[in-house]
Parts: structure tokens; sequence; C-alpha cells
């Protein structure tokens, strides 16, 4: 699976972006897709992750309430729509996938597949 990013760039703090992750995969039924984020100097984290595009999401509490992940099976492209965004977001924003049955859907770990990283950029 191959997976590319898109979406990232500069807001405002308290503005809004959107992040799309295209799989080169034709459905993404039994896949979890995820989006990490790693900042400066700090180590990666787990952001949000959809095992199935019925399911609530699941969200690291640092953006819960402001981040919404929402994916297309049809379009195999998942989304990350960031509300409120605040200085403390800026990282490089990174998609992933893994077969819903192996792993955590927090643990990189258990992510296979990558796709590159996008920058965003939240100024005070």
């Amino acid at each position: 699976v191959q997976l590319q990013a898109f979406g990232g760039g500069w807001v405002q703090a308290g503005g809004s972006l959107r992040l799309s992750c295209a799989a080169s995969r034709r459905t993404l039924t039994g896949i979890t897709m995820g989006w990490f984020r790693r900042a400066p100097g700090k180590e990666r984290e787990f952001v949000a992750a959809m095992s199935r595009n019925t399911d609530p999401g699941y969200y690291a509490d640092s953006v819960k309430g402001r981040f919404a992940i929402f994916r297309d099976n049809v379009e195999s492209t998942v989304y990350l729509q960031m509300d409120s965004l605040e200085p403390e977001d800026t990282a490089v924003y990174y998609c992933a996938a893994k077969h819903s049955v192996s792993g955590k859907h927090y643990d990189a770990q258990a992510y296979n597949y990558w796709g590159q990283g996008t920058q965003v950029t939240v100024s005070s």
C-alpha cells in the first residue's frame, strides 16, 4: 500500500486545515488508517485513527474535540480535519495504514505503511 499525504501548510492559531491521505489500495476495508505527527525535538506521537468509516474514531487527548478523522472507502482516502489549531500542533504529520486485526491503533510500530510527511505550521 502506498500512501500520499496532502494538505499541510501554514495557518494562524484558531484556524483550520484539512489533511488528506490517498491510498493506492483499491479498498480500505480491513485497514486501519492513522495519523501521527512529529514536532521539532519531540518523538512521533499518535494523533487519530479509524478502522471503519462507521467508527467514531480514536483520538489523542491533545486533539480530542478539535480534530476529526473520516474516511472514504470508495476513494481510498482518509482525511484529518483540524480545527482550532494551536501552535503546539505544529509538526510534520504522517498518515499510516495497518491491517485492523494486528496491533493497537495508537502504536506506530503496528503500522506497516507510511506516507511522506506533510508540514503543518501554526503561528501564534
